[in-house]
C-alpha cells in the first residue's frame, strides 16, 4: 500500500510517497517523464547493492538515466564533492533542463539538492532516500549543504525537492548500527511534539528494530507527517521549524570535535538529546523523571547516551557558539518542557552547558 503526504508550500509543494517495494512495482514511474534526463547521485556501498538495480529498471523503461558516484560518508560531506559533481555534470551536458536524483542517505541527499540548488542557477532534483534517518527527516523540508572544518552545515540553501520517494524496502540492507542510528530522529519526533508517539515506541521498539513492516510503515509515516506539517508552515525556519533542531546543537558540535569519524548523526543527536534534558533538568524545567524515561527509551533503541569524555569542553563550547541558531554569540537550546513539548531558550549561560555534561558523564 502506498502512502502519500503533501508538504504545502507557497511556491514549491511536493509529495512524500512511502511505501514497501515501490521500485519492483514500478509505481515509481509517475514522477519521471521519458522526455527529461535524469543524473543519479549515490555512493560505492549502494551501487554495489542497489543502484545497479534501480538503473536497469529505470531503462527498462525507457527513462533516460546516468549516474554519478562520490565518496560514502560524513566525512566526504565537502565542498570537494559539490566540484566533482558539478565537473560530472559539466562534462555529460547537464542542462537546465535535466533533474538530479539523490540516491542514499542524508548526506547524497544533502549534496545533491545543494548542487542542484547551485547548478546553473538551480536545477530539479528528486530524493530518493535509502537510510532511516534520511526517509523520516533528512529528505524532507529542502534542507541542502556540506560541512566546514569550523561546523556542520554551514555551507548550504534551502532548496525542496521535486518529490520525495520512500521505499522502505531499502532499510533490509542496512547494518544494525545505521538502522538504530535513524531511530534517534524518530524519538526526536516524539520528544519534542508527541507524548502517545513516544509511549507507542517504548512498547513497539522491538517490533521496529525487526523492521516489521505494519509497524514501520506508521513509524515512518507518522515523521513524515510531523516534518511536513512543520516545513509547510516555517519552511526557511524563521521560528518554529526550529524546534526539530532538538538535540543537534549539542550533536552537531560532537560530530565536529570528533571530525565526522567516531559518531553517526543519529547517535551524536541521540548523546545531544540526552544533554538538552539534563540541561533542562538543571534549568529547572523539566522533571527527572521526564530525563529517565527519555534514557529509556534510547536505551531501549540501543543508542549511545554518554558524552564522550575526550572532547576537549572549550573546544567543545566553540563549536556550539558557531550553531545557525545562535544569534550575537550566545547559545540558543531547543530543550524539552516535557515528554511532547520543546520550546526555544535563548542565551544559555556556559556554566549550565558544562555542568549538564559532567552530569551526563554518569548513570542515573
Amino acid at each position: 500500500m502506498i502512502k502519500k503526504i503533501s508538504v504545502s508550500l507557497k511556491k514549491k509543494s511536493y509529495s512524500i510517497i512511502i511505501g514497501f517495494k515501490i521500485f519492483k512495482k514500478s509505481d515509481f514511474l509517475f514522477y519521471f517523464s521519458k522526455n527529461k534526463r535524469y543524473f543519479l547521485i549515490t555512493n560505492n556501498t549502494l551501487l554495489s547493492i542497489w543502484a545497479k538495480k534501480i538503473l536497469q529498471i529505470f531503462k527498462k523503461n525507457n527513462i533516460n538515466i546516468d549516474i554519478i558516484v562520490i565518496s560514502d560518508g560524513e566525512i566526504y560531506k565537502k565542498i570537494e564533492q559539490v566540484d566533482y559533481i558539478i565537473k560530472e555534470l559539466l562534462k555529460k551536458n547537464c542542462s537546465r533542463n535535466d533533474v538530479l536524483v539523490a540516491f542514499g542517505g542524508g548526506v547524497i541527499g544533502d549534496i545533491t539538492g545543494f548542487v542542484a540548488s547551485i547548478y546553473q542557477r538551480g536545477i530539479s532534483f528528486i530524493q530518493i532516500p535509502t537510510t532511516l534517518l534520511a526517509q523520516v527527516d533528512a529528505s524532507i523540508g529542502g534542507k541542502t549543504g556540506v560541512n566546514h572544518a569550523l561546523g556542520k552545515n554551514m555551507i548550504g540553501t534551502f532548496w525542496q525537492p521535486k518529490v520525495v520517494i520512500i521505499d522502505l524496502f531499502f532499510l533490509s540492507t542496512l547494518s544494525k548500527r545505521e538502522l538504530l542510528s535513524g531511530f534517534s530522529e524518530v524519538i526526536k519526533y516524539a520528544i519534542s511534539f508527541d507524548k502517545k508517539f513516544f509511549i507507542w515506541l517504548e512498547k513497539t521498539f522491538f517490533r521496529l528494530i525487526n523492521l516489521e513492516k505494519k509497524s514501520l510503515l506508521y513509524c515512518v509515516k507518522k515523521c513524515c507527517k510531523i516534518k511536513a506539517k512543520i516545513v509547510s508552515l516555517d519552511e526557511k525556519e524563521k521560528n518554529l521549524r526550529a524546534l526539530l533542531n532538538f538535540g543537534h546543537t549539542y550533536g552537531h558540535a560532537i560530530e565536529s570535535c570528533t571530525n565526522y569519524k567516531n559518531f553517526l548523526h543519529g547517535e551524536a543527536i541521540s548523546i545531544g538529546m540526552i544533554l538538552s534534558a539534563r540541561t533542562a533538568e538543571i534549568l529547572g524545567i523539566l522533571e527527572i523523571s521526564q530525563v529517565k524515561k527519555i534514557i529509556s527509551l534510547l536505551n531501549k533503541f540501543q543508542l549511545p547516551i554518554f558524552f564522550p569524555k575526550k572532547i576537549p569542553l572549550l573546544n567543545y563550547i566553540s563549536y556550539m557558539k558557531r550553531d545557525k541558531k545562535n544569534s550575537y554569540g550566545k547559545i540558543k537550546l531547543i530543550l524539552p518542557f516535557k515528554i511532547g513539548l520543546v520550546k526555544i531558550y535563548d542565551n544559555i549561560k556556559e556554566e549550565v552547558i558544562l555542568s549538564s555534561i559532567k552530569n551526563s558523564f554518569e548513570k542515573i
